[in-house]
């Protein structure tokens, strides 16, 4: 689990020094003595290549730009992070369920308590609540244990469900900042209309306040967008794998409870 934080990690510090590093190579070349360069030709050839670097985009977006990059970089870990750590293997695995099914019919709950400590897998955790009710009241009966364990059961889903809704939280947030980030631009430019009126070249600047102020707008949403759709599909991956979840689970408690049955009638035998 440790090396996979540490993956995503060096991923996401990997593409940070990926866009400085763009930024820096597209910042213009002093000319020569006696040569003229001229930047319209080039601004209306691609009129959105400042806000591809960072600098380009913290001024013409504003104060709004630093919660957007903030997002942004949670976002991209989290979708890393879960890409990594949303699988079956964190939730049940064919080792430990061959290992429970042959303890459970030797009637070795100590050994597979152990074994539930040793693994770190959602099922292994149910299973472990159980055993340890079952083993730490001896006179529980199997309903008993079974609530124990639905009631497990219940709490893992939830805790794997809000795991991936900080991500669907990201998602609803960013269009908002971004939305708060186009108001407050808009505030200011007609703020300054009113004080300077409009016209000449007050309307070029009237234009340009705008479109920058729209920026944040379209800033939030190429961050909510993304994360709203690898939300819907960690979504659908983490509820398919509460269904295995919880088939592992009955076929757990049916196995126990055949062996209470079977110590029922010995007890009863005897």
């Amino acid at each position: 689990m440790h090396r996979k934080i540490f993956f995503a990690l060096a991923v996401l510090v990997a593409v940070i020094f990926t866009v400085n590093l763009k930024a820096q190579s597209q910042q213009p070349v002093p000319a020569a003595p006696g040569v003229t360069v001229t930047t319209a030709h080039v601004e209306e050839d691609n009129p959105y290549g400042d806000v591809l670097t960072f600098n380009g985009f913290v001024k013409r977006t504003g104060v709004m730009a630093y919660p957007l990059i903030i997002l942004s970089m949670i976002a991209f870990f989290m979708i890393v992070l879960f890409a990594f750590t949303v699988r079956q293997g964190t939730v049940v695995s064919d080792a430990f369920m061959n290992s429970a099914d042959a303890l459970i019919r030797k009637q070795d709950y100590l050994g597979l308590l152990a074994v539930c400590n040793r693994r770190n897998e959602c099922i292994a955790r149910i299973t472990s609540k159980t055993l340890d009710f079952a083993t730490r009241n001896p006179t529980a009966s199997f309903e008993e244990v079974k609530e124990v364990t639905e009631a497990e059961g219940n709490r893992q889903s939830s805790l794997l469900l809000a795991r991936i809704a900080y991500l669907g939280d990201v998602g609803a947030i960013a269009p908002m900042l971004g939305l708060l980030g186009t108001t407050l631009g808009m505030i200011t430019t007609f703020h300054e209309i009113s004080g300077k009126g409009v016209g000449g070249s007050n309307q070029l600047g009237l234009a340009q306040g705008v479109s920058e102020a729209l920026l944040c707008t379209a800033s939030g949403l190429v961050i909510g967008i993304p994360a709203l759709m690898f939300y819907a599909i960690f979504r659908g991956k983490v509820n398919r794998l509460i269904s295995e979840m919880e088939a592992a689970t009955t076929h757990l408690m049916a196995l126990l409870a055949v062996q209470y049955k079977r110590a029922a009638r010995a007890v009863a035998g005897q």
